[in-house]
C-alpha cells in the first residue's frame, strides 16, 4: 500500500503538466477590435490598401482562416486588420510578415491576441510591403505554420 501511495502521486503530477503544457491546444479565445482610422486608397495617391485571404495548413491539428488587409493610416503608417478571423488554438502564437511561407526573413508584428474575431497590428515604420507579402500565423515554440495570406494590392 505504500509503494501506491508515490506512484499515484507521480501520477496525478505527471497528468497536472501534462493538462498544463497542452492546455493551449483546447483554449479559444475571442477578441473584436473596432476597426482603425485610415485614409482612403485614392487613385493617384500613391497610397494602396493590401489584402488577401488566409489558406490554413489543414493538416487536422493546425489551420487558419479570414482575411488580412494592410490598411493606410492618415500618419502614412499601415495597420494589417484580421477579419473573421479564426485558427486553432496552439501554444504561443505569433503575426508575421514574411517574404514567403517560411520565416527565414520575417517582421514580427507580435503574438495573436485571440483565435477568433478581428484584430489589428501596427506593421512598423519603412515594412515595404512589397517585400513582405505573405502574413504567418506561426507557432514560436514548434516552427509551424498555422496558415498563411497571401497580400497583394485592392484596386
Amino acid at each position: 500500500m505504500r509503494k501506491a501511495i508515490p506512484i499515484v502521486a507521480g501520477v496525478a503530477v505527471a497528468a497536472a503538466v501534462a493538462a498544463y503544457a497542452l492546455s493551449p491546444y483546447f483554449m479559444e479565445s475571442e477578441i473584436y477590435e473596432e476597426m482603425p482610422e485610415t485614409i482612403s486608397a485614392a487613385p493617384g495617391s500613391g497610397i494602396t490598401a493590401y489584402g488577401g485571404t488566409f489558406v490554413g495548413v489543414n493538416d487536422g491539428i493546425h489551420n487558419a482562416e479570414g482575411s488580412a488587409r494592410a490598411l493606410p493610416q492618415s500618419d502614412g503608417g499601415y495597420v494589417l486588420r484580421l477579419e473573421n478571423f479564426y485558427s486553432t488554438p496552439g501554444p504561443d502564437l505569433y503575426v508575421y510578415l514574411s517574404t514567403d511561407k517560411g520565416i527565414d526573413d520575417h517582421v514580427n508584428l507580435g503574438s495573436l491576441k485571440a483565435n477568433r474575431g478581428d484584430q489589428n497590428y501596427q506593421i512598423p515604420a519603412g515594412t515595404d510591403l512589397e517585400k513582405y507579402d505573405h502574413v504567418l500565423v506561426w507557432c514560436r515554440p514548434f516552427g509551424v505554420l498555422f496558415g498563411s495570406a497571401q497580400i497583394q494590392p485592392l484596386q
